[in-house]
């Protein structure tokens, strides 16, 4: 069993803004093209929350992400799934060998796999028998339309079947990585302490995109119960607002209450990229991440950036200490 994702030291030692090696805890590698993406397919049309994404429908693999993210120190990546082809899951990591084959990226994938299924054992077993890059699964357990319906809609996180499979996790090594509105964050915290030898890892802050005051008061609520547990940690990712450039005024109210309620020894900061190029720029995102957190302490803002990323993900803690990139990270 791997070691959860546990606490990082801080220090009172203000330091400035952060210009240390970076491991973006959350980004997508894909080539749309293989067809193997419904929702990447040219004449697919899904209900975004960010509203029309047909300018993501492109590959986009490690050379675009770093030139994306020029000036900064990333020295890793954590690949999430993408939603491929949900017959096959094995496959789509088949695929991101080839892709790690040739560019040196990502250091920790996240896999998907249908915890209702009955076979579900077997599939967890053939992906971290297909690559030790496997740290964790994601599979979405949907979510009400608002928190007024959130009670009489519950998740698959309720359904017993679907517990069936979250449980057999922790016998294959895996976090589970949640991806939901923050309203069901309770049912999260029951499966929690139910199975609390399974890290979690909340994927987007809980999506608060209701910035009114009511809505940031529950999305905060909620986020300090389930921070009882202590196995769970939190990703600063996906937070942009649709018809809204990404900026520092909009979001820090975001990072400084995650801050708060989870400490900076359970965040870690991530691109969401290319997804969230549909709201800025990859130094938009991440030049606000570092202004908002330039008053932390350098072991804080080393926990967040970094250090979280490498207990998190179980990564070698020599990765901090790359000094320039792989020759695989250029385009062949």
């Amino acid at each position: 069993m791997r070691g959860r994702c546990g606490s990082a030291p801080r220090s009172s030692d203000l330091v400035p803004r952060y210009d240390g090696p970076i491991i973006d805890a959350h980004q997508h590698f894909w080539r749309p093209g293989n067809g193997r993406i419904p929702w990447l397919r040219p004449e697919a049309r899904i209900n975004f929350r960010y509203g029309d994404y047909a300018s993501i429908k492109r590959d986009y693999l490690p050379p675009d992400l770093l030139a994306d993210a020029h000036g900064l120190k990333i020295v890793g990546t954590v690949w999430m799934e993408t939603e491929w082809d949900r017959s096959d899951p094995v496959g789509e990591i088949v695929d991101l060998l080839r892709t790690r084959e040739q560019f040196g990226l990502p250091d920790a994938a996240v896999a998907h796999a249908v915890l209702r299924d009955p076979a579900v054992d077997e599939t967890l077993a053939a992906l971290v028998e297909t690559s030790s890059l496997v740290k964790a699964i994601r599979n979405k357990p949907g979510q009400a339309p608002g928190p007024e319906q959130a009670h009489t809609r519950p998740t698959l996180m309720t359904d017993l079947q679907w517990q069936q499979g979250y449980s057999r996790l922790q016998e294959h090594g895996l976090g589970f990585e949640l991806q939901t509105a923050w309203w069901h964050l309770d049912e999260a915290l029951t499966l929690a302490r139910t199975f609390p030898e399974i890290p979690i890892m909340i994927n987007h802050a809980a999506l608060p995109a209701d910035r009114s005051a009511e809505g940031i008061a529950g999305w905060s609520a909620a986020l300090r119960r389930i921070a009882t547990a202590e196995q769970v940690s939190i990703k600063v990712s996906g937070i942009g607002l649709p018809g809204r450039p990404w900026s520092v005024v909009d979001h820090r109210i975001i990072v400084d209450t995650i801050a708060e309620i989870f400490g900076p020894q359970r965040m870690l900061f991530a691109s969401n990229f290319p997804v969230d190029s549909l709201v800025g720029s990859y130094r938009d995102i991440y030049d606000g991440f570092l202004a908002i957190t330039a008053d932390w302490s350098a072991q804080e803002q080393q926990a967040a950036f970094l250090g979280n990323a490498i207990r998190c993900y179980h990564l070698d803690p020599a990765i901090a200490d790359r000094t320039g990139p792989d020759p695989r990270w250029s385009r062949r």
